[in-house]
């Protein structure tokens, strides 16, 4: 767990996710993503092109696809805490930079997760309202893990939960919200991206073996949220319209 403060400190995190292969899935779930993506013409695309592309993005539901990897970061501090599956693959826990790297299972990965947001006052995400955070409270309950803090407040308040992409496109009135790189991009903040891994290939790196690439790539998207985060607070943020 990350030292916790005297205060209650201020978290940012981010999870990495892998979906199941198609032929894992039952038939009937099988059938349900082949008339999906048969019915749903929502491009010039061929039916084999929606088709795998209805594949790929098993890893964006938490009824197909499971945590690899989550990093959580004090905002204030810097410390934090890196959670990643490893498995068949022995990888000893350590530490480098104040941040603690921990194999885990993703049980074990959501259990350390609830264990550190409860003594956080705030927390801050980048699409977590969207993404992270559902997906968290749904994989919890699969593992029968009862959740400590409210992850999914009144979303026009962002006194605990700041969700970054709809604080910056003031909850989608700005017409392009924009990724979590095109941010980076425009205030000048390294982004993950730039290291030659995206979102796209955690799948294909996690059947590799590459599991401390993702753990560090999970964890160099919160640390760019944490600058975002900052930046917002200093700049943008108008403590009296909360």
């Amino acid at each position: 767990m990350i030292n916790i403060n005297q205060t209650r400190p201020r978290l940012i995190f981010d999870i990495e996710t892998v979906g199941k292969d198609f032929e894992e899935l039952d038939k009937k779930s099988q059938e349900y993503i082949k008339d999906w993506a048969k019915l749903y013409k929502d491009t010039d695309e061929s039916f084999e092109e929606r088709f795998e592309r209805r594949k790929d993005q098993l890893a964006g539901s938490p009824l197909t696809a499971q945590i690899v990897a989550l990093a959580i970061l004090e905002a204030d501090q810097g410390k934090g805490a890196c959670y990643f599956q490893a498995p068949k693959k022995k990888i000893e826990a350590f530490e480098e930079k104040e941040i603690k790297f921990q194999p885990a299972t993703e049980k074990e990965i959501l259990e350390h997760f609830w264990r550190v947001i409860k003594t956080c006052s705030q927390f801050a995400t980048f699409n977590g309202r969207g993404f992270d955070c559902p997906f968290i409270i749904i994989r919890s309950a699969i593992h029968q893990i009862k959740p400590t803090v409210n992850l999914m407040p009144y979303r026009y308040k962002s006194d605990f939960h700041v969700d970054l992409m709809d604080q910056l496109s003031f909850y989608g009135a700005v017409r392009r919200k924009g990724n979590l790189h095109f941010w980076c991009q425009a205030f000048g903040i390294e982004s993950s991206k730039d290291k030659g891994i995206t979102g796209l290939e955690v799948k294909d790196r996690f059947k590799k073996k590459e599991y401390l690439k993702i753990a560090k790539y999970c964890l160099d998207d919160v640390r760019a949220t944490k600058e975002l985060f900052h930046i917002w607070d200093e700049y943008i943020r108008i403590p009296e319209y909360e």
